[in-house]
């Protein structure tokens, strides 16, 4: 996979650097979670990033994997693939749509963060940000008419590595979500929210430090 880098030493435990809000480190964790993957939880304060983690990956966002292997993925899709493809007991792999998901990691995040932190920027519309992140929910609306997921019946790589920012999404003004006319989609969104697997994945960790841990 790409985004790997290799450390040097002897083979270390599998470790888990993660904010349990952050989208991108809850599709990680899904997938973590569903291969049954064993690792150490590293639970980071983003203003208190540990020594540890910036070590290993000094632009200092989370998720980063290390592996047993002593790789680091700094990527969450590129950890989702890296744990998927040595354990993958739900078929996840075989459910993928690369432009579905180009288009959620981009122009829909672009106008997530500007309907939801329109503060943190100059100059920024949040109503006309949050049309525009409607018009690419619709399209899934749309592809859910054919199914219960997005890439078949049952969830996938798609459905997970999507469904943190659809929540994101829907969570800052669920009333206006819930009246937008996308039920197919609050369905899907409710069933992926109320799963056992989200219950497992957002347990809540204390805070790391190399001198606890």
């Amino acid at each position: 996979m790409s985004g790997g880098v290799k450390m040097r030493g002897k083979m270390a435990d599998a470790i888990l650097y993660s904010f349990r809000r952050c989208p991108y480190a809850m599709r990680a964790r899904m997938a973590l979670h569903v291969s049954g993957a064993q690792y150490e939880h590293r639970e980071v304060v983003l203003r208190d990033k540990p020594e540890a983690m910036l070590e290993v990956s000094p632009k200092g966002t989370v998720p980063v994997f290390l592996t047993d292997e002593s790789e680091v993925l700094e990527e969450s899709l590129d950890i989702m693939h890296w744990v998927l493809a040595r354990s993958d007991p739900e078929g996840w792999l075989d459910r993928q749509d690369a432009g579905l998901l180009s288009a959620i990691d981009g122009p829909f995040k672009h106008h997530l963060d500007r309907y939801k932190y329109h503060t943190r920027y100059d100059d920024v519309d949040p109503g006309m940000h949050r049309r525009e992140a409607l018009n690419i929910l619709e399209q899934l609306e749309e592809r859910l008419g054919d199914s219960a997921c997005l890439c078949g019946d049952r969830r996938g790589f798609a459905d997970i590595a999507i469904f943190p920012f659809v929540r994101q999404f829907a969570n800052h003004d669920r009333d206006a979500f819930d009246e937008a006319g996308l039920p197919r989609l609050g369905r899907w969104l409710e069933t992926l929210v109320t799963s056992e697997l989200f219950a497992a994945i957002m347990e809540k960790h204390p805070q790391w430090s190399a001198d606890a841990g």
